[in-house]
């Protein structure tokens, strides 16, 4: 069974794109991934604890034989590779990884909720820094009957 899983990726400390470019990598040679693409990276503002440097984002889909929980680990991995600390909620980062979509090959959505992980991640449609590099990814994704594009306006014009 493959599994197809966005994620998005985040950093605001150090040498940003090289943070978010040594996951990238990080996830190319897992053994049990077959494929990663990236989004274009965006420079945006924080989100929820605003006082930090901005963030720069991106996007990525992995088709890969790991399942939901398995995937998490392996980005817990990277994240602590970089050096990333869990200090402040929301609070600066060296790398940041979220699962914020899931899907079997077949198409069917994965919903997970569980005490260290939910899918799809309950800030995706809210967080325009997710949606825009998605959306380059997924240009066709729909959630809650409305279409990414028509959200990211909606989000746009808040």
């Amino acid at each position: 069974m493959k599994y197809i899983y966005y994620l998005s990726l985040g950093s605001n400390l150090g040498d940003r794109e090289q943070y978010l470019a040594n996951a990238i990598e990080g996830l190319r040679r897992h053994e049990n991934i077959e494929s990663v693409t990236p989004s274009k990276w965006l420079e945006t503002a924080p989100w929820g604890n605003t006082n930090q440097g901005p963030f720069l984002n991106g996007a990525c889909k992995v088709v890969t034989t790991l399942v939901p929980e398995a995937m998490l680990q392996v980005m817990q991995a990277l994240e602590k590779a970089a050096g990333r600390e869990r200090l402040v909620h929301w609070g600066p980062r060296t790398l940041d990884l979220d699962i914020v979509w899931a899907e079997k090959e077949d198409g069917r959505f994965i919903e997970v909720q569980s005490e260290t992980l939910t899918i799809p991640h309950p800030y995706l449609w809210d967080r325009a820094f997710v949606l825009v590099p998605l959306s380059e990814l997924y240009p066709n994704f729909i959630f809650q009957g409305q279409a990414i594009g028509d959200r990211i306006k909606e989000l746009d014009e808040a």
